[in-house]
């Protein structure tokens, strides 16, 4: 059994408690949340007790992990106080805003020698493993374009707090939504070599009114672009474009083969609970089963290509990433 403490008892930090449940081997007793009347119902309702402060939790000998849905400035102390203490680590996305404070995180898990697991769920979306394996076998031919779109309208509930911080939630879109195409590109392609990004705002808000797009050159040579905006329904959409033909998910289960000559074929795949499925995953990583599956690598050349388009929104020119892959 591992013992977990989650800090943060937001939406998305209940989110994880509640799929913790369905993982035999994590048992969450713990919980860190400033808003402790906010959070007591919930708390009482499944058994957990509040601590007073992270520190009370990596002093406590009975936790062997902890699970961080804190503000994205929080992460860097958090997770070097957690590795220090010998605690394991799972960090909701994005583990940074800058590729180099993540690369001190994973440098300092990697001297504790525990683990540092990065929560991109939509990695475990059935439609996007499907779609790396098309285009890994070569079935596609050459790859020579992907698009991405991801648009949700939570910012539409969210009135004041860190998320609609420029500070913290920077290049409108792009921390939330936007960010899990971004790692979506890097699992199919590898790292980006240059990035030209735009965002265009209509309203501050809140909520806010704005749109990203990026263009982007892969250091294979693939280009993409990518958009996301906070204010519409949510929609969903990696479409990789190759040579013999082009395969396109559009949603947690949906993909679309297209073939020159052949009407699209599309796949339902069953259905899965992907927060379960990252946090078995990490479980599997703290036995020393196998690794968690988003490397590393993978984590610092997406924010190698966030950051750059954050640079490029600010210069209005197309700037060159800093990848850990060169």
């Amino acid at each position: 059994m591992i013992n977990c403490a989650i800090a943060g008892l937001g939406r998305w930090g209940r989110a994880l408690v509640g799929a913790a449940r369905n993982e035999p081997r994590l048992r969450i007793v713990r919980a860190v949340e400033p808003d402790a009347n906010g959070a007591a119902g919930f708390c009482e309702a499944l058994g957990l007790s509040v601590a007073a402060s992270l520190d009370d939790v990596l002093a406590d000998p009975r936790i062997d992990a902890v699970l961080l849905a804190t503000p994205h400035s929080l992460h860097k102390d958090q997770v070097i106080a957690a590795a220090g203490a010998g605690k394991q680590v799972f960090c909701e996305k994005p583990l940074a805003l800058r590729r180099a404070d993540a690369a001190e995180m994973f440098a300092a898990c990697r001297s504790a020698g525990v683990v540092l697991a990065v929560g991109h769920n939509r990695r475990f979306w059935p439609s996007m493993q499907a779609l790396r394996t098309i285009t890994a076998s070569g079935e596609l031919g050459t790859i020579l374009h992907v698009e991405g779109h991801n648009s949700n309208e939570n910012s539409q509930a969210i009135t004041q707090g860190w998320r609609l911080s420029p500070e913290e939630s920077p290049g409108g879109g792009l921390t939330g939504a936007g960010l899990h195409v971004l790692d979506g590109f890097v699992s199919l392609l590898g790292p980006a070599r240059q990035v030209y990004a735009r965002l265009s705002a209509r309203k501050a808000g809140p909520p806010p009114l704005d749109t990203a797009t990026l263009a982007i050159e892969f250091v294979n040579g693939v280009s993409a672009t990518l958009a996301t905006i906070r204010a519409t329904p949510f929609y969903w959409r990696v479409h990789v474009f190759g040579t013999k033909g082009s395969a396109e998910v559009l949603d947690e289960q949906t993909m679309v083969l297209r073939k020159s000559g052949e009407a699209p074929a599309t796949t339902r795949y069953p259905a899965i609970d992907t927060l379960t499925a990252e946090l078995s995953a990490f479980a599997d990583a703290v036995e020393g089963k196998q690794p968690f599956p988003v490397l590393e690598a993978d984590v610092l050349a997406t924010l190698a290509a966030f950051e750059a388009a954050l640079q490029s929104i600010l210069s209005g020119h197309p700037v060159v990433c800093h990848t850990a892959y060169q």
